[in-house]
Protein backbone atom coordinates (compact mmCIF):
# COMPACT_ATOMS: atom_id res chain seq x y z
CA UNK A 1 0.00 0.00 0.00
CA UNK A 2 1.39 3.41 -0.90
CA UNK A 3 2.05 5.87 1.93
CA UNK A 4 -0.42 8.61 0.86
CA UNK A 5 -3.26 6.07 0.68
CA UNK A 6 -2.25 4.59 4.02
CA UNK A 7 -2.19 8.06 5.59
CA UNK A 8 -5.70 8.85 4.35
CA UNK A 9 -7.01 5.49 5.55
CA UNK A 10 -5.41 6.01 8.96
CA UNK A 11 -6.92 9.49 9.35
CA UNK A 12 -10.29 8.19 8.18
CA UNK A 13 -10.23 5.42 10.79
CA UNK A 14 -9.07 7.80 13.55
CA UNK A 15 -11.87 10.23 12.71
CA UNK A 16 -14.39 7.40 12.69
CA UNK A 17 -13.24 6.36 16.15
CA UNK A 18 -13.41 9.96 17.39
CA UNK A 19 -16.88 10.35 15.91
CA UNK A 20 -18.23 7.38 17.87
CA UNK A 21 -16.43 8.34 21.10
CA UNK A 22 -17.45 12.01 20.97
CA UNK A 23 -21.05 11.16 20.06
CA UNK A 24 -21.27 8.86 23.06
CA UNK A 25 -19.69 11.55 25.24
CA UNK A 26 -22.31 14.06 24.07
CA UNK A 27 -25.19 11.66 24.63
CA UNK A 28 -24.11 10.52 28.08
CA UNK A 29 -21.85 13.16 29.54
CA UNK A 30 -22.71 16.54 28.09
CA UNK A 31 -26.49 16.64 27.74
CA UNK A 32 -27.09 17.91 31.24
CA UNK A 33 -24.12 20.28 31.46
CA UNK A 34 -24.41 22.43 28.33
CA UNK A 35 -27.19 24.46 26.74
CA UNK A 36 -29.40 23.02 23.98
CA UNK A 37 -27.68 25.38 21.53
CA UNK A 38 -24.24 24.10 22.54
CA UNK A 39 -25.45 20.50 22.28
CA UNK A 40 -26.71 21.27 18.78
CA UNK A 41 -23.27 22.57 17.80
CA UNK A 42 -21.65 19.46 19.24
CA UNK A 43 -24.06 17.12 17.43
CA UNK A 44 -23.61 18.95 14.11
CA UNK A 45 -19.86 18.79 14.53
CA UNK A 46 -19.92 15.06 15.25
CA UNK A 47 -22.28 14.33 12.35
CA UNK A 48 -20.04 16.14 9.86
CA UNK A 49 -16.97 14.45 11.31
CA UNK A 50 -18.60 11.03 10.92
CA UNK A 51 -19.68 11.56 7.32
CA UNK A 52 -16.31 12.94 6.37
CA UNK A 53 -14.42 10.13 8.12
CA UNK A 54 -16.08 7.90 5.50
CA UNK A 55 -15.02 10.33 2.77
CA UNK A 56 -11.42 10.10 4.01
CA UNK A 57 -11.61 6.33 3.80
CA UNK A 58 -13.01 6.61 0.27
CA UNK A 59 -10.17 8.96 -0.71
CA UNK A 60 -7.62 6.48 0.62
CA UNK A 61 -9.19 3.54 -1.20
CA UNK A 62 -9.47 5.51 -4.45
CA UNK A 63 -5.87 6.73 -4.06
CA UNK A 64 -4.72 3.12 -3.68
CA UNK A 65 -6.71 1.96 -6.72
CA UNK A 66 -5.98 4.79 -9.14
CA UNK A 67 -2.96 6.68 -7.75
CA UNK A 68 -4.52 9.98 -8.78
CA UNK A 69 -3.12 13.02 -6.98
CA UNK A 70 -6.66 14.42 -6.91
CA UNK A 71 -7.70 11.77 -4.39
CA UNK A 72 -4.84 12.65 -2.07
CA UNK A 73 -5.67 16.37 -2.30
CA UNK A 74 -9.31 15.47 -1.68
CA UNK A 75 -8.38 13.66 1.51
CA UNK A 76 -6.12 16.45 2.73
CA UNK A 77 -8.82 19.06 2.16
CA UNK A 78 -11.43 16.91 3.86
CA UNK A 79 -9.11 16.37 6.84
CA UNK A 80 -8.46 20.11 7.05
CA UNK A 81 -12.20 20.72 6.81
CA UNK A 82 -12.91 18.30 9.66
CA UNK A 83 -10.30 20.01 11.82
CA UNK A 84 -11.58 23.53 11.14
CA UNK A 85 -15.33 22.92 10.79
CA UNK A 86 -15.83 20.31 13.46
CA UNK A 87 -13.05 21.63 15.66
CA UNK A 88 -14.51 25.14 15.83
CA UNK A 89 -17.99 23.80 16.62
CA UNK A 90 -16.66 21.40 19.27
CA UNK A 91 -14.73 24.29 20.81
CA UNK A 92 -17.80 26.55 20.93
CA UNK A 93 -19.93 23.75 22.36
CA UNK A 94 -17.40 23.30 25.14
CA UNK A 95 -17.26 27.00 26.01
CA UNK A 96 -14.94 28.73 23.55
CA UNK A 97 -15.96 32.26 22.54
CA UNK A 98 -18.63 32.54 19.85
CA UNK A 99 -16.19 34.23 17.47
CA UNK A 100 -14.85 30.70 16.80
CA UNK A 101 -17.97 30.41 14.64
CA UNK A 102 -16.38 32.87 12.22
CA UNK A 103 -13.85 30.23 11.12
CA UNK A 104 -16.40 27.42 10.77
CA UNK A 105 -17.27 28.37 7.15
CA UNK A 106 -13.58 28.08 6.20
CA UNK A 107 -13.81 24.44 7.21
CA UNK A 108 -17.01 24.07 5.20
CA UNK A 109 -15.30 25.46 2.09
CA UNK A 110 -12.43 23.01 2.63
CA UNK A 111 -14.91 20.12 2.82
CA UNK A 112 -16.59 21.27 -0.41
CA UNK A 113 -13.20 21.58 -2.12
CA UNK A 114 -12.31 18.08 -0.94
CA UNK A 115 -15.43 16.67 -2.57
CA UNK A 116 -14.65 18.64 -5.76
CA UNK A 117 -11.17 17.07 -5.93
CA UNK A 118 -12.72 13.64 -5.41
CA UNK A 119 -15.04 14.30 -8.36
CA UNK A 120 -12.04 15.42 -10.44
CA UNK A 121 -10.17 12.25 -9.53
CA UNK A 122 -13.10 10.05 -10.50
CA UNK A 123 -13.36 11.84 -13.86
CA UNK A 124 -9.60 11.40 -14.49
CA UNK A 125 -9.40 7.76 -13.38
CA UNK A 126 -9.13 5.26 -16.17
CA UNK A 127 -11.60 2.38 -15.80
CA UNK A 128 -10.43 -1.22 -15.64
Amino acid sequence: MNNPARTLLLFGAVNGLLYVALSAFAAHGLKSSITPEQLGWFETSARYQGFHALALLASGILMQLYEQRSFYLSGLLILLGIIIFSGSLYAMALGAPRWFGAITPIGGVSLIAGWAFMIAGVLKAKPG
